[in-house]
């Protein structure tokens, strides 16, 4: 075998490895949003059907949440909610599921187990991808004091307005805490926190945006079209 044919075959080696590392990275940064993007969406107009259902048959089905605050989910995917975040879109909707591991976030928002459910006293705390899988928070650095994140469940919904936000390490768990960043201390009002990862495409660090609520009214009596006042338009 001669140094010639060696050096040829590692150069092909080499061609064919990087061509599989930029199909991977094309999947992994484009063809994961594609089917999150579908699957996300389907999740909100079940969940949309299901509040309607609801709301026109008051009696037959319970929109009451259980002790722990987190309504009972819908479908077989379990999303319980919809969370809108108008500074995103007016047409920006994504479904919110119980649990922050890889399997629920490629579905949507992820709930922190264990923290307050919507409109709760406490801590609602959601978790995001910031890339990949329909990078629901991708933007979640455009978000600005004063701007609304409105969490609709089958029985109310609820206007969050942001207050404040944080660069911090990925252990910094206390952030999703009943008072963020003050662990032990009793809640008195209902918060809300986004995270997600930072900088973009890496997870170095967390974003976190934190919120307070200013609002929860029925179903019933919400108005749709709120959200484009809410958005400015």
């Amino acid at each position: 075998m001669t140094l010639r044919r060696v050096v040829g075959w590692s150069g092909e080696l080499l061609v064919t490895l990087g061509v599989l590392v930029l199909l991977f990275a094309a999947w992994q940064l484009w063809w994961t949003d594609v089917v999150a993007d579908r699957a996300q969406a389907r999740i909100v107009a079940s969940l949309e059907e299901e509040f309607a259902e609801s709301a026109r048959e008051p009696v037959a089905r319970s929109t009451t949440a259980p002790a722990d605050g987190i309504p009972e989910p819908v479908g077989p995917d379990g999303a319980f909610a919809v969370v809108r975040i108008p500074r995103f879109g007016a047409d920006y909707a994504r479904p919110v599921l119980e649990g922050t591991g890889r399997d629920v976030l490629a579905l949507g928002v992820g709930h922190y187990v264990g923290t307050a459910g919507p409109g709760q006293v406490g801590n609602f705390a959601l978790a995001g991808h910031r890339t990949t899988y329909g990078r629901p928070f991708h933007d979640v650095d455009r978000l600005v004091d004063g701007d609304p994140v409105v969490v609709e469940t089958a029985a109310e919904v609820h206007v969050y307005e942001v207050t404040s936000r944080e660069v911090v390490r990925p252990g910094d768990v206390d952030v999703v805490a009943p008072v963020p960043s003050e662990p032990g201390a009793p809640p008195t009002e209902a918060l809300i926190t986004l995270t997600s990862c930072h900088p973009r495409y890496s997870a170095t660090e967390r974003f976190v945006v934190h919120g307070r609520l200013v609002e929860s009214v029925p179903r019933s009596a919400w108005d749709p079209a709120r959200l484009l006042a809410l958005t400015g338009a």
